[in-house]
């Protein structure tokens, strides 16, 4: 009797030490599943790459297109210029003054330019000075004054056409520091003083009163196309 009581209580201790050593072990390594699971679930918990909110299809610069308008802050006068600046020297804005260089040089638009390579600088310095002039005039300086905002506050709701039909409203109006609607004084203004300012760059013979108030106004002036372009994919 007293034998089997001496071997209970030694299994009995014996397990509780067990227990105890078990318990202060580290936790277990882990399992083969899990170690091969480790590179794909990292894999997929990488968000995909999206597009920059400041490029529309990873190339046109936009920056001042604005998708928050609830909390809408009026910008500082630097602030109104830094949009401009960045619209106007992001990297893909070059790439996007030789793609118009291209076209109007197909066109032949100033045939005083020439061609080749020589021909193709031309055309392209006039495009990429349309572009920084017209923005920094129709973003940067001239919203100054009036106090408007040179944002463009993208349109949420609604398919192509209505994007479309907004982005052309924009043209003629515009939200003001205040954020009530203004008409749009700075993009209009701003527009035909880049325009008459392109007459210093462009040939003599391109200088008519018709032809500066045509690249002021219409899809003459690359700066132009740009900005209707980017509204309407913004």
């Amino acid at each position: 009797m007293v034998c089997r009581v001496l071997v209970s209580a030694n299994l009995l201790v014996g397990g509780v030490v067990a227990i105890g050593q078990e318990s202060s072990r580290l936790p277990d390594a882990p399992s083969a599943s899990q170690t091969q699971a480790g590179p794909s679930s990292v894999a997929q918990s990488v968000p995909p790459h999206e597009p920059s909110k400041n490029h529309i299809f990873w190339i046109i610069p936009n920056y001042r297109s604005d998708e928050n308008a609830a909390e809408i802050k009026p910008l500082t006068p630097a602030e109104k210029m830094k949009v401009a600046l960045d619209d106007s020297f992001d990297p893909s804005a070059f790439l996007v003054a030789g793609i118009f260089a291209g076209l109007s040089m197909a066109q032949k638009q100033y045939s005083s330019f020439g061609t080749g390579a020589q021909g193709f600088g031309k055309y392209y310095g006039g495009a990429l000075a349309d572009q920084a002039i017209g923005n920094i005039m129709s973003e940067g300086l001239f919203p100054v004054a009036p106090h408007q905002d040179p944002r463009y506050f993208v349109k949420g709701t609604g398919g192509f056409w209505k994007r479309t039909e907004y982005a052309i409203s924009r043209e003629v109006i515009t939200r003001g520091d205040d954020g009530h609607n203004h008409f749009n004084t700075s993009e209009l203004a701003g527009n035909a003083v880049a325009a008459g300012i392109s007459n210093l760059y462009y040939p003599a013979v391109n200088r008519s009163f018709g032809n500066t108030a045509n690249k002021a106004g219409t899809t003459n002036r690359p700066g132009y196309l740009l900005q209707c372009g980017k509204r309407v994919l913004a």
